[in-house]
């Protein structure tokens, strides 16, 4: 069951792959609670200029960046983190909902005498964690780049609609809580991981993504959106399918989900200058694991632009 669980998971939200860092990790004590973090750049960054702030997917450690770093870590500063409970930083209980991630996050960057501006990268549901940062601290952030980002947009009506037209009896908003109860209760499933899959069931239900729909609006900054769709449907995704009786048509469920996350993204960034949605077909869900060359590249560029945008300020 595990591997079945990992598989649909792979689409929107990630248990990633975890890559060895060749650059020691350290550890910093907050709230009591130890977090793992490394950094590159640090020294060489300059007065105003933007780093780079990595959040990872759902279970997943900072070290699922690390094929990026040997095309990014000559261009500018960045940081990467464990989340509580995740990889090799501890459990925090008194983190209870996506608010207190970032908070937590925040805490981090202030411990680390970190300052702004940030440069915020978030894969799967990194993404809407970023956004979330972006909102409860706008005036920190001068860019945001989404890879494969989850679709916290997703409304019932549209979910509903998506089951309609595909004639499936599963919709993605109640595959987000089977997965999450799927990961609770696998007895193969660490207990930190357990912990963030708790936290975001509590937050997801009885409403999706509920506390992003009061967001504040998006300030204009670059923001760069890689989406991967029309992906390969994979075995143990119809096995999961067929053992759970989902009775989801996965081909055309997914095709519709995709463009309903396209269109999304596409709105979100509208009023953004300096800013784009980049469209991969037929790639992963891991676009910075199967591909780190074209990310990094769309990872500079944007950079390059929250330069610009910060000096004609």
């Amino acid at each position: 069951m595990k591997s079945i669980r990992i598989s649909v998971f792979i689409t929107f939200f990630s248990i990633t792959l975890v890559f060895s860092q060749t650059s020691e990790r350290k550890f910093v004590s907050i709230n009591n609670k130890q977090i793992a973090y490394k950094t590159f750049g640090l020294y060489e960054r300059k007065a105003n200029e933007p780093i780079l702030i990595f959040e990872s997917g759902l279970g997943s450690g900072g070290g699922g960046y690390g094929s990026l770093f040997p095309f990014i870590q000559k261009s500018f500063a960045g940081i990467v983190y464990d989340r509580n409970g995740i990889g090799e930083s501890e459990i925090d209980t008194s983190i209870k909902t996506d608010e207190d991630v970032i908070k937590r996050l925040h805490d981090l960057l202030g411990a680390l005498k970190i300052s702004p501006p940030y440069l915020l990268v978030g894969h799967s549901i990194g993404g809407p964690f970023i956004r979330l940062y972006s909102s409860m601290y706008p005036n920190e952030v001068c860019g945001l780049f989404f890879i494969d980002p989850t679709d916290f947009m997703l409304t019932k009506e549209e979910d509903n609609k998506v089951k309609m037209n595909t004639s499936s009896s599963t919709g993605y908003r109640e595959l987000f809580a089977i997965n999450l109860k799927n990961i609770i209760n696998d007895t193969l499933t660490s207990d930190g991981f357990r912990n963030e899959a708790t936290r975001e069931l509590n937050e997801n239900s009885p409403e999706f993504f509920k506390k992003y729909k009061s967001l504040q609006p998006l300030k204009d900054i670059p923001i760069t959106v890689m989406i991967s769709y029309n992906k390969h449907i994979e075995h143990y995704e119809t096995e999961m399918n067929e053992n759970l009786k989902l009775g989801i048509n996965l081909i055309p469920w997914w095709k519709e989900l995709d463009e309903l996350r396209i269109k999304h993204y596409a709105e979100m960034i509208k009023n953004n200058s300096n800013s784009r949605l980049i469209l991969l077909p037929r790639y992963s869900h891991g676009i910075h694991q199967q591909d780190p060359r074209i990310v990094a590249e769309a990872l500079i560029d944007t950079y390059k632009n929250c330069l610009t945008s910060l000096k004609n300020k």
